[in-house]
């Protein structure tokens, strides 16, 4: 049994941006430069907000934290993004989610242009995902099918069954690992209605939870030897903990980490990959800029 470990292949990934960045820098061209809109005070976004500024600077990037309060008005907002589609000097940019609930989220996503979506989320970046174009893959499903590949994880031919249909994650996870030049598997998404679901992951050779149920992928759903890439990172209480949680993954780890030949912990696995192919994503954007401008 192999642990995957998403927090070392984050940083040498990281560490390869870097190189390219001062490569870049090097030749004339400008460094990549990513910019964040936070809204409010949630511990969760603060986190990772704070996590995306610290992997810029390792990579080099240049970075912008814009933060409102509470209280910001989503047109405010959404001329903040005009803005920011229209600077220049900025590559690409994301707005952190969830957003306060007089915000329709849906709208500022398809506010940010496709062309500074580094996050993947826009309608046409996703479209052009699902037909094998060109685009800006979302973080998490681009930073599972990175470690799948780093591994030297067979997919071809394979059955892949998929825990979870949101937008974030099931979803493209299930487009990418069916394309003949991604995954090229077999896949089948399941979620919680669905029937037969303990049959179907023990038929799997990679699982992929991302259903937001803590401990929810036991034994008895797992093959000998299969593959189980756990997404899952939900806050459970902790008294024995500082901070009061722990984070516990959608996969029983102890039980089911014997049975794996491959398997992701959490926290280290997936996370750290997800903010990692933002900035990946981020130099992708930089580059198309650099290009652009040398065109002109």
């Amino acid at each position: 049994m192999t642990i995957i470990d998403g927090k070392a292949t984050a940083a040498q990934i990281k560490a390869e941006i870097a190189q390219e960045v001062e490569q870049i820098v090097a030749q004339g061209g400008k460094r990549p430069h990513l910019a964040a809109i936070l809204v409010g005070h949630d511990g969760g976004s603060e986190t990772y907000v704070r996590n995306k500024v610290l992997a810029c600077e390792a990579c080099g990037f240049e970075s912008t934290l814009i933060r409102y309060e509470d209280d910001v008005t989503e047109a405010e907002l959404l001329e903040r993004i005009a803005q920011l589609n229209a600077d220049d000097s900025v590559d690409g940019f994301i707005v952190q989610l969830p957003l306060p609930r007089h915000i329709d989220e849906q709208k500022v996503t398809e506010a940010i242009s496709p062309d500074k979506d580094v996050d993947g989320f826009h309608p046409t970046n996703v479209g052009r995902m699902a037909i094998g174009l060109d685009c800006f893959i979302s973080a998490t499903p681009l930073g599972i099918l990175t470690l799948l590949q780093r591994y030297g994880i067979a997919t071809s031919g394979k059955k892949c069954v998929i825990l979870g249909r949101s937008n974030i994650v099931g979803k493209p996870m299930a487009q990418l690992m069916m394309q003949k030049q991604y995954g090229d598997a077999t896949v089948t998404v399941c979620h919680s209605h669905s029937q037969g679901l303990k049959e179907e992951c023990r038929q799997a050779d990679i699982i992929i939870a991302a259903i937001g149920q803590p401990g929810f992928v036991t034994a008895d759903m797992v093959k000998p030897g299969a593959t189980v890439i756990d997404v899952g990172t939900t806050r459970v209480p902790d008294a024995t903990r500082k901070s009061g949680f722990r984070l516990s993954g959608d996969v029983r780890f102890d039980e089911v980490a014997p049975l794996c030949s491959h398997i992701t912990p959490v926290p280290g696995g997936v996370g750290p990959m997800t903010i990692c192919m933002l900035m990946l994503n981020t130099l992708k954007a930089g580059k198309r800029r650099n290009s652009a401008e040398n065109r002109k």
